[in-house]
């Protein structure tokens, strides 16, 4: 069985081979190479769901990317002649995504949150969080002033922390990760949108690193997918770090670490805002002191909670709740991820300065 799956493969991978070189010979404009590349999409096994649901929006996005065309800005432009060069590129584009069940934004090395361009690599989770939602409407009602200090732990890109910067523009922000890789591409970001002299990356396993650190408001878009969701995930999901994916058994190792130290960084009036995605129910079982109020997202997408320090600060203080001081990092990782989590052998990353000199390769096109 395994071995006629193998011939399969080797067969479609030869098929699609030839399909490219003939598309490269014969076809010319934007809008030929559209059509194309939705076609080989819809009649491939691809899952959409990091940054479009959808194949004719992941052709467009591939074209308009390898192109240079803004998105929105290419009606005029379909007839436009493509070089041999961008050609040659797409049909590498293409053979990633459907031979190798690559992402979009790990092949353009972007990806858009709340209207905004990051700087993507597979160290990082690709943005998607409905958090973007609640940036755009200034996390109204729950914040009725600007917050001075923000903390976006579990930063990965650092999409969440510098759209809130960008929205609150007297805000300082803190993004905060365990992984350093993670932490180079939030200092791309960061420069990219010259914010280095109020947003800072952060090394720090689930608080440990913010030692005296206090906020108006934290989010956290934390690894929150349980056992059984992980196993069922599509291929695409396999290119993404794990780290910042699984959460244990019920998807909760890192929140209950996080609900058990984050009143102590919350200031009197501080909010807390955490995306736990489809273990919302297991959450509310394993904590019901907590009066957690869920937020409901008009443009999709569910699972966002929000507490305030005082709500966190009285179930606390009940001896009925345990704190569990065991790093949650530490379990379960594979000798990949380890290497990430030792926060020892980074300690002398000077983050502001690759802030302000980061490597040039920003985003590329």
């Amino acid at each position: 069985m395994t071995e006629w799956i193998d011939k399969q493969f080797l067969l479609q991978k030869v098929d699609l081979l030839q399909r490219l070189s003939e598309a490269k010979t014969e076809l010319r404009s934007l809008a030929d190479w559209l059509r194309f590349i939705a076609k080989q999409f819809e009649e491939s096994d691809l899952f959409y769901g990091h940054g479009t649901d959808n194949a004719w929006d992941e052709a467009l996005a591939l074209v308009l990317w390898q192109a240079g065309i803004p998105w929105g800005k290419e009606a005029p432009l379909m007839s436009a002649t493509l070089l041999a060069s961008e050609k040659t590129a797409l049909c590498e584009a293409i053979a990633k995504r459907i031979s190798h069940r690559i992402p979009l934004p790990y092949i353009t090395g972007q990806a858009y949150f709340a209207d905004l361009r990051f700087r993507v690599t597979p160290e990082v989770l690709i943005p998607r969080s409905p958090f973007a939602e609640l940036i755009q409407n200034g996390f109204q009602p729950w914040l009725t002033q600007p917050p001075r200090r923000v903390l976006d732990l579990c930063a990965g890109s650092g999409c969440i922390g510098i759209a809130t910067a960008l929205l609150f523009e007297d805000s300082e922000v803190d993004l905060a990760d365990i992984s350093p890789a993670a932490l180079e591409i939030c200092a791309h970001n960061i420069a990219y949108y010259q914010l280095q002299d109020r947003v800072s990356p952060v090394l720090s396993d689930v608080l440990s690193g913010l030692t005296g650190r206090e906020y108006d408001l934290i989010v956290c878009n934390p690894p929150y997918v349980n056992a059984e969701d992980l196993a069922a995930m599509p291929p695409e999901f396999q290119h993404e770090p794990a780290l910042a994916l699984g959460s244990g058994d019920d998807g909760l190792d890192f929140t209950r670490r996080l609900l058990h130290q984050v009143e102590q960084h919350l200031g009197e009036s501080g909010l807390l805002f955490v995306e736990v995605g489809n273990s919302w129910p297991a959450l509310e079982s394993a904590f019901p002191e907590l009066p957690f109020t869920w937020i409901e997202l008009a443009q999709g997408g569910h699972g966002i909670f929000v507490l305030t320090a005082a709500d966190l600060k009285i179930a606390f203080s009940n001896d009925g709740i345990e704190d569990e001081n065991v790093p949650w990092s530490q379990e379960g990782l594979d000798e990949n991820n380890r290497a990430d989590a030792d926060l020892s052998m980074t300690s002398d990353i000077d983050w502001q300065e690759m802030c302000e000199n980061p490597p040039s390769d920003h985003i590329t096109k």
